[in-house]
């Protein structure tokens, strides 16, 4: 796994501009050597700005959309157009304004689909349209996803990966999570593996509550089981793209870059 490199902006509105001007760049990039590229997609105040402040730049037509593929790393198991579903702010954020290929986007399952309400069913559903997705190359069950987005809660938890709870010791792509701790308690998410695969790990956070999960989230004593963002890393790099106050508790000798 990559080590990670902390860049630090001024405020939450700088850190969205910066990281969507960044993943603009990322996914040109990656299409300009491949043909297309994919992302996976967090919820949460961060990761929907981001996604906003990629709408508002006129950066965003570089990208050939149609060639982009969107996952998601975890969503809330409600019914379709639920405000509290990751895909809805998503969409009304950026997906909705663009000219994206529906085949090529990618939301995970709701409780009005084929699967009622059984996440566990729900979660092999999208494992396996993950793994129809993986091409030879890609080594595993899900694709090398050129950059995964992942917002981190105050408890550490990344995705629906909260700390000490059975999914973490689950090396399917996909688990049904029952029992959340947070709000609500039924979700689906990507497991620690399928975070792994990626290229590029981005971990978002902002706001003074972040504070203690990024540090322990960059501690090198840290494990994944009790601090799951500890485990949150890229095959190729690692960013933790925080602001002030999210890092104001970075662990010594961390590695760090501020953006004026």
């Amino acid at each position: 796994m990559s080590t990670p490199t902390v860049l630090i902006h001024r405020d939450q509105e700088l850190l969205a501009k910066a990281a969507a001007a960044r993943l603009v760049t990322r996914i040109v990039d990656a299409q300009a050597a491949r043909g297309a590229a994919s992302v996976v997609l967090t919820g949460g105040g961060v990761g929907t700005a981001v996604l906003a402040a990629l709408n508002a730049t006129p950066a965003r037509d570089a990208i050939d959309w149609r060639k982009l593929d969107v996952w998601w790393g975890d969503e809330r198991f409600l019914p379709s157009g639920d405000p509290e579903r990751n895909e809805t702010g998503a969409r009304a954020a950026l997906l909705d304004h663009v000219d994206l290929d529906p085949a090529r986007v990618h939301p995970m399952p709701a409780t009005d689909g084929p699967d009622g309400t059984d996440p566990e069913a729900a979660a092999a559903r999208y494992a396996e349209e993950l793994r129809r997705a993986a091409r030879p190359e890609d080594h595993g069950p899900v694709p090398s996803f050129d950059v995964l987005m992942l917002g981190v809660g105050p408890d550490a938890h990344v995705a629906s990966l909260f700390p000490e709870m059975p999914a973490l010791y689950d090396d399917r792509p996909v688990v049904g999570v029952r029992g959340a701790p947070k709000p609500p308690p039924t979700r689906i998410s990507l497991t620690l593996p399928s975070l792994r695969a990626a290229r590029d790990v981005w971990v978002l956070a902002a706001g003074e509550s972040k504070a203690k999960a990024v540090r322990l989230g960059l501690s090198p004593e840290a494990g994944p089981v009790q601090v799951p963002v500890a485990g949150a890393r890229g095959r190729r790099s690692t960013l933790f793209l925080l602001d002030r106050a999210a890092a104001s508790e970075l662990p010594p000798g961390i590695e760090r870059i501020a953006s004026p």
